[in-house]
């Protein structure tokens, strides 16, 4: 089992900037990906950014790159979502995931998930 407890969302201006962050616990060694994904209401949950845990690749979705950026800390288990440019269409409840049975891209592929931080851009 992998725990994960996601911190750093809350409500900004557009073209500001926040800091996610997910620190992982348990058989963390078994996950090779850690993802963030995020589901705006009504819509579906859909894929932002991926890292490779140990090899550090970074996977990104057409419309967060050059805006975001995923990073990784090793010693604390936490992974980072630095989001700059902030957008109103960026307003979503953010997931952290890991463990991939599948595609990095589907967020049906990750086995476990946190429980979730707000993110809320206004104009």
């Amino acid at each position: 089992q992998v725990q994960l407890a996601e911190s750093g969302g809350g409500l900004v201006q557009a073209g500001g900037s926040l800091r996610l962050s997910c620190a992982a616990s348990g058989r963390t060694f078994s996950c090779a990906f850690m993802g963030w994904l995020r589901q705006a209401p009504g819509k579906e949950r859909e894929f932002v950014a991926a890292i490779h845990w140990s090899g550090g690749s970074t996977y990104y979705a057409d419309h967060v790159k050059g805006r975001f950026t995923i990073s990784r800390d090793l010693g604390k288990r936490t992974v980072y979502l630095q989001m700059n440019s902030l957008e109103p269409e960026d307003t979503a409840v953010y997931y952290c995931a890991a463990c991939l049975d599948g595609s990095v891209y589907h967020s049906s592929t990750y086995q476990y998930w946190g429980q979730g931080t707000q993110v809320t851009v206004s104009s």
